[in-house]
């Protein structure tokens, strides 16, 4: 277990060394390592590789192979220009800021890294590797979604807190919470692809484990928008309303030209939809199918024209 150092000691150690890690983050320059050493001399280290090891608690559940394929052959060649943050653990040091770093090295074959080694307590070090997840530009949904979680779970902030601390909209934090509570059906769909978000709030609407993992696979496959999406869920959940809405009365029309043209389009669209087939099974030819799609989509663009003028009143 851990020993927890005074409360004073970690909060003047997470202004110091947080700010210097942090503050570098974005702009990392070959003469850092030199740098810190010079305002801390005794701050950086050289550490075995084999002596560091993970955070347990950390935050982050993704790690893209080639970015860290790329980070790797970037420390072949320079070194790691940004020193890792760690706290001792026994024997060994266990990171606060910099696993990618620390991943990357392995990969590289490098024997030791360099580290800022500071005595955290639990919640500043899980403050920190927070913060220092949340600044990733690769950072996916779910993860982001889980730092929110430990951050209002286990550091005691509220929401409108956390949105004031990192700038964002209460209501994306509120979503983003959400999403740390989702099925796993819904989690499983957002990390295959991060722009299912959306529909994934769609389908936490669904308790129906069933019908909410079909609708996850056709939207993976690309078969179903989210506003479809959208309607199927409303008429999963009120099925009563779909009966109720189902087909509004139309008003008779009385200009005989205009009976005779709607009458002859009804005809013919049902004679249409014989002839395709009511069952999905087409039979008609490759080149009979494309074509009729082509004409069907003129024909709808001059409907939509059509409903347009009238609506106006230039028909």
């Amino acid at each position: 277990m851990l020993t927890s150092s005074p409360a004073s000691h970690s909060k003047k150690s997470f202004r110091d060394a947080g700010s210097r890690i942090f503050q570098q983050e974005s702009n990392a320059q070959p003469g850092i390592i030199s740098l810190l050493a010079a305002r801390t001399p005794t701050a950086v280290r050289e550490l075995p590789l084999e002596k560091v090891v993970p955070n347990p608690s950390q935050p982050r559940m993704t790690w893209h192979e080639e970015t860290l394929q790329e980070l790797a052959a970037s420390i072949k060649e320079h070194g790691v220009l940004q020193p890792i943050l760690v706290r001792p653990s026994g024997d060994q040091y266990e990171i606060i800021a910099g696993e990618r770093r620390w991943r990357s090295s392995k990969i590289a074959g490098k024997e030791t890294i360099p580290a800022i080694v500071e005595r955290f307590d639990d919640a500043t070090a899980l403050e920190i590797a927070l913060i220092e997840n949340l600044q990733r530009e690769d950072l996916s949904p779910l993860d982001e979604a889980v730092i929110y979680k430990k951050m209002t779970d286990e550091l005691g902030y509220s929401i409108r807190q956390l949105a004031g601390k990192l700038g964002k909209d209460k209501g994306y934090v509120e979503n983003r919470l959400r999403l740390a509570s989702a099925p796993d059906d819904v989690r499983e769909m957002v990390a295959k692809r991060y722009d299912t978000l959306s529909a994934a709030y769609e389908l936490m609407k669904l308790e129906d484990k069933r019908r909410r993992r079909s609708l996850a696979k056709q939207i993976l496959a690309g078969q179903l928008t989210l506003i479809r999406l959208h309607d199927r869920v409303e008429r999963i959940l009120n099925p009563q309303a779909r009966n109720a809405k189902a087909e509004p009365a139309i008003p008779p029309l009385r200009d005989d030209a205009l009976i005779t043209a709607t009458r002859k389009l009804n005809e013919a669209l049902a004679e249409l939809s014989r002839a395709v087939g009511d069952d999905g099974k087409l039979t008609i030819p490759e080149s009979d199918r494309q074509n009729l799609a082509k004409f069907l989509t003129i024909s709808r663009a001059r409907l939509d024209n059509l409903v347009a003028r009238l609506r106006s009143g230039r028909a």
